[in-house]
């Protein structure tokens, strides 16, 4: 059965047009409700959202919706999305819900949800949760309506948290650090983090003012902080995205690392503390110089689809800890259960500070291939798989790549974009395919 309203992260979309509109919010809530309801009699649900102005809007509908179904909710205030996680599990709660468009523009928002567990929901919940949403509302009689009450110390308690994932024994002290939270959900708690473990903190992308987020800033826009870690001599800079479960990283000469080159690291520090690695679990877009890096250490590499959640699935199939995006979703599943942008900063610094090495000295020897990423807008309706001439060319670049390379086309979970990877040893070649393939998608 295909899902209607969820993607591959919650819903999504632009505010104001369906589904993001505060009456389907509303109506989504009370579906959710009705479905926390068939196997519990009074649940409580946690709402966290990002700081985008469309946030107030869209909690208080959830709010009502909950409400109207006989679900008590706690609002958290802005939060990141791996604090509401957490927040859920700690609290002993029904469900969590983020408002949040994670790395879009101000423009969209969104809501996912995380399970009693703190983790993703499967996709059976999402097809009962639409079910309901096809079904007239049944309203609660106001006995049994649910109340709201905010958790005033949310922020503090998820900061505590973070802070426990990094060894006791171990200080940030004398480094500097430039923390960009993209205006975004962590622009209170990113700082505090690293200041409380005895860095010396420089902020940007900490004003939010509900229109800026990820605007120029942040693990999608990491020019800014490449340039803010030059100008402040920093040791390290952190860039988190909107709702901060994504992660880049910067080092003192300025030098950029994706969430593929952290991924490694977080898995290579591991093998030499001595804990057992069997396996890593990255997506179609994992570079192929990690793979190979990674087999040398006799570190398996499986691929998931792309997108967080199905990253999830492949770790708890193999029963395995570490796995992630070139994006910067990382999830070290011994440290929490999903994806964690402060987590995995604060694992990478663990190593860097344990082997008093830098992050290049600690990857030196893996060079990532040229991976070039072109998108192509999609007209509504379109069917790209349908593209004889798009399969002709794709063919023929393959063929051209043989074993050197390899080539991924895939549609977005979130937009309405055809995504073209092609990535090879040479990056001319890479670019030169790319283009081709893009040239031909269009049609």
């Amino acid at each position: 059965m295909t899902r209607k309203y969820f993607g591959t992260d919650g819903i999504r979309g632009t505010v104001g047009q369906p589904p993001i509109t505060p009456d389907f919010v509303l109506r989504l809530a009370h579906a959710v409700g009705r479905v926390l309801r068939q196997t519990e009699d009074r649940p409580t649900v946690l709402i966290g959202k990002d700081t985008r102005i469309s946030g107030y809007m869209l909690e208080s509908a959830l709010e009502s919706g909950f409400n109207s179904a006989g679900v008590d909710v706690v609002l958290l205030g802005p939060l990141p999305t791996p604090g509401v996680a957490y927040l859920t599990r700690a609290q002993r709660a029904s469900l969590g819900v983020v408002i949040s468009a994670s790395h879009n523009p101000f423009a969209d928002n969104g809501i996912k949800f995380f399970s009693a567990q703190g983790s993703k929901l499967p996709d059976a919940w999402e097809l009962a949760v639409e079910a309901a949403l096809e079904e007239a509302p049944v309203w609660v009689d106001s006995a049994s309506l649910g109340k709201a009450r905010r958790l005033d110390d949310a922020a503090g308690r998820y900061i505590e948290f973070c802070k426990s994932t990094f060894a006791g024994d171990l200080t940030l002290k004398g480094m500097r650090i430039v923390v960009d939270a993209a205006h975004g959900a962590a622009y209170q708690i990113a700082p505090k983090v690293f200041h409380e473990l005895g860095a010396d903190v420089v902020s940007i992308g900490c004003a939010p003012d509900g229109l800026n987020i990820n605007h120029e800033v942040g693990a999608t826009h990491p020019d800014a902080l490449v340039r803010a870690v030059r100008a402040n001599h920093a040791d390290v800079g952190i860039a988190l995205d909107g709702d901060a479960d994504r992660l880049q990283m910067v080092d003192g000469a300025g030098r950029l690392y994706n969430g593929d080159e952290l991924l490694y690291l977080l898995a290579r520090d591991r093998m030499g503390r001595d804990e057992l690695v069997p396996g890593v679990v990255g997506t179609q877009m994992t570079n192929m110089a990690i793979e190979l890096a990674l087999r040398e250490r006799g570190v398996k590499l499986v691929r998931a689809k792309v997108g967080d959640r199905y990253v999830l699935e492949e770790l708890t199939r193999h029963g395995w800890l570490l796995g992630g995006e070139g994006s910067g979703h990382l999830l070290a599943l011994d440290k929490h259960t999903t994806g964690d942008g402060l987590i995995s900063a604060l694992q990478v610094l663990q190593s860097c500070v344990r082997n008093d090495q830098t992050m290049a000295e600690l990857l030196e020897g893996v060079q990532l291939f040229p991976q070039v990423l072109l998108n192509v807008r999609l007209q509504p309706g379109q069917d790209w798989r349908a593209n004889t001439r798009l399969a002709q060319e794709t063919a023929a670049v393959e063929a051209e790549l043989g074993d050197g390379g390899r080539v991924l086309i895939r549609a977005s979970g979130t937009e309405p974009l055809l995504r073209v990877m092609v990535e090879a040893r040479d990056a001319a070649q890479a670019s030169a395919c790319a283009e081709r393939l893009a040239q031909a998608a269009k049609g």
